[in-house]
């Protein structure tokens, strides 16, 4: 009889746990090296006031600064403190016990974005070139489930990603660089225009190019799961333009906030939909002139951040004094959001369990 009333109990615990989950789509946003103490602590007092990093630290000021570390990080990005830590957690502020790192060991980009996706810290990932992955990444494996074919895309202002997701491979539609969009639609045809006829500082399209053509895939096509990455970030710190790096990083904030007012609009995604944001590296702090470099020489460029929200996560804020996290349990979280098991070949990490509760 007790075995009986056992084998019962768990089955009520496993319909239940099912009865709770209510993900249905994920949508993951990725700013390309960006520091997590500007995301904790908003503008950088010792970075503002150098003139060789910064041009014009009275707008920044005025824009930015305030005396009180919360107001500042909520100046520079208002949706994930205003938004994001009231509805969801964010980990990564190391001066409060939250510490999220790279796994792998070289602390730049396509390492990076191979850990966020494979969940596999891979040592021969060890350079950007362009050459397809040959790790089975996510995307591709939730792309194969059923009901999940062809509702999988990310759009990337970095050229490398299609070798990054091994489009050739995945079937997965990547957009990325100054791919045309080959769509129809008037506002894709507008899209295309915008970004072969503006300036690029940065030699591929604007960050706020890829946002729009996500966005318009995304009211057009209505996928599950939607990648998308931004990288002037990464761009103007490393040509040491702080003031620069602060303007993207604020404007991709006000892009992820509409990209979420956006999905809560629309019946498909409203209050189904769960959001990471995090990057694929950090830079350097201890010493300040390293903040525009990462690599595996920069002791600081392996720490990280991830913030997350949706309707299988608890609103539990800014996280503080947890376990060591890393970067490669994104992937199995990724699929665990949508009650999938990531189990490639191979090794993965446990899912962020935090988040999924």
């Amino acid at each position: 009889m007790k075995k009986i009333f056992s084998i019962v109990f768990f089955i009520v615990i496993v319909l239940h746990s099912f009865a709770q989950h209510k993900t249905e789509n994920v949508v993951i946003v990725t700013l390309d090296g960006m520091r997590w103490q500007e995301v904790f602590k908003g503008v950088d007092s010792a970075i503002i006031v150098n003139k060789k990093f910064t041009s014009d630290s009275g707008q920044i000021t005025k824009n930015f600064w305030s005396n009180d570390i919360n107001e500042r990080r909520a100046k520079l990005f208002p949706f994930l403190w205003n938004t994001v830590a009231q509805h969801g957690q964010l980990y990564g502020n190391r001066t409060k016990g939250s510490e999220v790192n790279n796994a792998n060991p070289y602390k730049f980009s396509y390492p990076g974005y191979n850990e966020i996706f494979t969940g596999y810290p891979d040592t021969a990932v060890n350079s950007n070139d362009k050459i397809p992955n040959k790790n089975e990444n996510v995307l591709e494996f939730i792309n194969k489930q059923k009901g999940y074919t062809g509702k999988v895309a990310a759009f990337a202002t970095w050229d490398c990603f299609p070798y990054i997701l091994n489009k050739w491979r995945s079937n997965i539609y990547v957009n990325a660089g100054v791919d045309t969009f080959n769509f129809s639609s008037p506002s894709f045809q507008l899209l295309n225009d915008l970004q072969f006829l503006s300036a690029k500082p940065i030699d591929v399209r604007l960050d706020v190019n890829t946002y729009l053509a996500a966005k318009t895939y995304l009211k057009e096509n209505k996928p599950k799961v939607l990648y998308v990455a931004f990288d002037e970030t990464d761009d103007f710190a490393h040509s040491g333009m702080y003031d620069q790096y602060l303007k993207s990083a604020h404007a991709e904030d006000a892009m992820i906030a509409d990209l979420w007012n956006t999905l809560q609009s629309m019946p498909e995604y409203k209050n189904k939909t769960t959001l990471i944001v995090t990057c694929d590296h950090g830079r350097g702090d201890a010493i300040k002139e390293q903040w525009t470099s990462h690599g595996k020489d920069i002791a600081d460029a392996g720490q990280i951040w991830i913030a997350a929200m949706g309707p299988d996560t608890k609103p539990t804020g800014e996280a503080t004094n947890t376990e060591l996290l890393y970067q490669r349990q994104i992937a199995t979280s990724i699929a665990a959001l949508l009650g999938l098991n990531f189990t490639p070949a191979h090794p993965v990490m446990q899912p962020i369990g935090t988040i999924l509760k």
